[in-house]
């Protein structure tokens, strides 16, 4: 699955135009390398977005085209 797919799909980031800005301005990390909108994400991969001055990172779970918005917590795992 596309990267600003995922984001948008796990809830991570709202809207998929704007995950599709964070990767386009070098925002968004899949493994600590820079992603573009059009990456694939994988099971497993480690997923790190920065926001200013904080970043979080989370470790791919599931990948599902759509769910409802209490199962979009169980694609990802929130590590630090």
């Amino acid at each position: 699955m596309r990267i600003d797919k995922f984001l948008k799909n796990s809830r991570l980031i709202k809207r998929r135009t704007v995950s599709k800005d964070a990767c386009e301005k070098g925002f968004v990390f899949i493994n600590d390398k820079v992603a573009k909108p059009g990456s694939e994400v994988c099971v497993g991969d480690i997923i790190r977005i920065e926001f200013g001055n904080s970043s979080l990172k989370a470790k791919v779970l599931d990948i599902t085209d759509s769910q409802k918005k209490e199962d979009a917590l169980k694609m990802y795992e929130i590590i630090q």
